[in-house]
């Protein structure tokens, strides 16, 4: 049984420096997904409120709610808290504390993706009692994902945080901060994406696997995937069927000297939301 809502909601946590970032995965959503009605929670440490201004501008030029939310240090205060371990780690896996508690179910995005097809195939997906649905990038990455199995001693797949549909009301009752604290204060030394791996070592099995290549394309990966589809996942598939476009590991499309596929494609719209917004990348 699907989900079926009026509105979307996206929660995202950024960084103060990826906000330009923020505002380009903005306009693709907006372009590929018209006439949704979206909100937009940005959960934060202490950005200051002008600093938003251009966030909130776009939601309102886009007819979008714009509900940014400081967060409140004293949740964190017995949590490890380092350079490597910041406390913004922590909000994805704890929105269900730290939204609203009417807010029942929200997808979490990287601003490091594009929306570049309709959402709302995902978003009304039936969770069927999990907490999450997430995907696992296989492929070129399968040993990668059998060393992180190892590593966290999960028998699962090892999914990516950056495209998270939650079901909040279930996290509530499930999800306990102080269990995420002493996870990581106690194996702190064997993680290596640290919120990544905190969600693979302890909700696993509570989420629902959903397609790469549709929900949260690898952009590094073009290769892996067409070998794996037998060549039906070209570029024409791409831009038909992928809906999330991921922009994984430390090369990024806005940097210099990126010459992956999909760079063009992000730069088109980055150069949009330049022209639109006036932001700069």
């Amino acid at each position: 049984m699907s989900v079926r809502t009026n509105m979307l909601r996206h929660l995202t946590t950024p960084d103060p420096n990826y906000l330009p970032q923020l505002q380009v995965l903005l306009t693709s959503l907006s372009l590929n997904n018209p006439g949704e009605r979206i909100v937009l929670y940005l959960l934060h440490s202490g950005i200051p409120d002008e600093t938003l201004d251009g966030v909130r501008r776009q939601c309102a030029g886009y007819g979008y709610s714009f509900f940014p939310i400081q967060v409140d240090g004293e949740l964190f205060r017995e949590a490890p808290v380092t350079r490597q371990y910041p406390k913004e780690m922590y909000y994805r896996l704890l929105a269900p504390h730290l939204l609203p508690g009417r807010v029942k179910r929200v997808l979490y995005l990287d601003p490091d993706t594009l929306v570049i097809n309709p959402l709302r195939p995902l978003w009304e997906t039936d969770l069927k009692g999990n907490l999450f649905a997430a995907a696992a990038h296989t492929g070129k990455t399968e040993l990668a994902s059998g060393v992180n199995k190892l590593r966290l001693g999960t028998k699962q797949d090892y999914y990516n945080s950056g495209v998270l549909l939650m079901d909040l009301e279930a996290g509530r009752k499930e999800i306990k901060p102080q269990a995420l604290f002493d996870y990581v204060e106690q194996h702190r030394k064997e993680l290596l994406l640290p919120d990544q791996d905190v969600l693979n070592a302890l909700y696993s099995r509570r989420i629902l696997p959903v397609e790469d290549a549709v929900w949260n394309y690898d952009a590094r990966n073009y290769s892996s995937y067409l070998l794996r589809s037998g060549g039906t996942c070209d570029l024409r598939w791409v831009m038909e069927h992928t809906v999330i476009l991921h922009f994984c590991g430390k090369e990024k499309p806005w940097k210099t000297r990126y010459v992956r596929r999909f760079g063009i494609l992000y730069h088109h719209y980055a150069q949009l939301t330049r022209r639109a917004w006036g932001v700069q990348l």
